[in-house]
């Protein structure tokens, strides 16, 4: 199993939401026009991966999952076979759309002027895909912890706000270069975010120290220290 650290590291780098999944794009696209506004969602999204996928973390393992409900009652043996599985989907968007207009809320308050900015993006934050994706993945997985599971929300948020302040930052510079009029917009972003895709591939090789270490001397001398729970090439 990964450490914690390791499942903080990977989410925002080898598996970063844009990057590697392509999830939340239609935001990362459209918002990523000035790095202000960029800077603005990404801390927005940040904020509601960290406050949901440990919420809907909760309510999958003490609430939906079969046998779930056993703590309520250890001797029933009713609960103890309960399965709400099937109401995973709705809960998770419910704790989604919640978390959201709080935040939309709070932006409203205390920062008209970004409000102003994000528009409808904002409250679509309870559309992106990115974070529904981060409380599937979090059930997909599995993870043991209420901790890994915060570890990979906050990994997964500071992935997707460096995804969208650098592609920002990127398009704020290509407006004074020379770009041939059919690429001009969507088409030079999207050639900018493949290629920082495979940028952020490189991250994949990256031995973030989470499992345990073998260590082996070949003919040659060389010492090559490998993890014990992954498959080794030579």
């Amino acid at each position: 199993m990964d450490s914690t650290l390791d499942i903080f590291v990977k989410a925002i780098f080898s598996e970063n939401m844009i990057f590697a999944y392509f999830l939340g794009m239609c935001s990362y696209l459209a918002v990523s026009k000035t790095v202000k506004t960029a800077v603005g969602l990404g801390a927005a999204v940040i904020f509601v991966l960290l406050v949901t996928v440990p919420v809907n973390y909760l309510l999958e393992n003490y609430m939906l999952k079969e046998g779930a409900l056993a703590w309520l009652d250890p001797s029933d043996p009713f609960l103890e076979s309960l399965d709400l599985s099937f109401l995973s989907f709705i809960m998770f968007i419910a704790v989604v759309a919640s978390i959201v207009q709080l935040v939309e809320m709070l932006v409203e308050k205390f920062a008209p002027a970004l409000y102003g900015a994000l528009g409808i993006f904002l409250p679509l934050i309870a559309v992106n895909c990115s974070i529904l994706g981060g409380a599937l993945f979090m059930q997909d997985r599995q993870y043991s912890t209420i901790l890994d599971a915060t570890a990979f929300s906050l990994g997964s948020g500071i992935g997707w706000f460096i995804a969208i302040v650098a592609i920002a930052a990127i398009r704020e510079k290509i407006r004074y270069s020379h770009i041939p009029a059919p690429l001009r917009g969507l088409g030079i972003t999207f050639i900018i975010t493949g290629l920082m895709g495979i940028a952020f591939m490189s991250f994949m090789g990256i031995d973030y120290g989470g499992g345990d270490k073998e260590v082996e001397k070949t003919q040659t001398g060389l010492v090559i220290t490998t993890d014990s729970n992954k498959i080794k090439t030579i």
